[in-house]
This record gives C-alpha cells, sequence and structure tokens, in this order.
C-alpha cells in the first residue's frame, strides 16, 4: 500500500469518527466532512459540507432524514432534508430543530435574523420571532 492509499484509508477513518461529534465540535473541523455528492445515499444526523459560509469557510450541514441525494435537493435549498450549523458573532445560528432531540432548552442563546435570542421555554422548536425567546443582551 502507498503513502496515498494510506492518507485516503486515514481520512476516511476520521470522517466516520467525526460523525459521532456534537455540532459545536463538528464546525471546528468541517473540513474533515465530506462534500456532498449527487446519487448517495445518506444516513440521519451525517455530516457533509456544500458550499462556503459568510467567512468563506466550507458550510457544514447535517442530514435531517435519511435518503439518496438528487442534483435539485441540494442542501441550501432542501430544509427538510439538511440542517445548516453554523455560527454567528460566537452564538450558534438558529435552525429549526427536528424533535425533542435536539429542541432548545431554556437558556441557550442564538443569532437570528442578526439579533441574538435567549430561550424562555425547555424543549422550544419555535423561532425566535414566534414563540419562547426574548431579545439576549451581552453583559
Amino acid at each position: 500500500m502507498n503513502k496515498l492509499q494510506l492518507a485516503e484509508q486515514f481520512r476516511r477513518a476520521l470522517q466516520l469518527f467525526a460523525q459521532s461529534l456534537d455540532n459545536e465540535t463538528a464546525m471546528e473541523v468541517a473540513t474533515v466532512f465530506p462534500a456532498w455528492e449527487v446519487g448517495k445515499a445518506y444516513k440521519i444526523n451525517e455530516y457533509l459540507t456544500y458550499g462556503v459560509n459568510s467567512v468563506g469557510d466550507p458550510q457544514l450541514y447535517q442530514v435531517l432524514m435519511g435518503h439518496t441525494s438528487q442534483a435539485d435537493w441540494t442542501p441550501d435549498i432542501t430544509p427538510s432534508l439538511y440542517k445548516a450549523i453554523g455560527i454567528s458573532g460566537g452564538y450558534p445560528v438558529w435552525s429549526q430543530p427536528v424533535g425533542t432531540e435536539d429542541a432548545y432548552r431554556i437558556g441557550d442563546i442564538v443569532s437570528f435574523e442578526n439579533e441574538l435570542y435567549i430561550c424562555t421555554s425547555d424543549y422550544n422548536v419555535y423561532p425566535p420571532n414566534v414563540y419562547g425567546w426574548e431579545i439576549y443582551e451581552e453583559v
């Protein structure tokens, strides 16, 4: 086995391990995750990259529903299949929870439409402009 083959195996092993990370940690190593592909079978909670975020880093996505990707189901336009993972000003960008397993809890702080909000309701799945949030003022 040559060095290139060894490096490819190591990268794949790293990608498999990285799938077990939480969103915040996964964002720290976004370049490790594979790029989105057409015709690939994706599993729920799998991480992938597609495009770039506002600072030029790979945009990280998490798969919300197992499926085989199609050219017209790209992560940036299919929020029912992919959840964008990101940070704005040091706080996570609000993204639609799938259910109670990733719903927001009291005290969670998020960035939403260029404003910071703090969650006031446990297991909150609503956007900050709908229910269960207050504007957060940093101290």
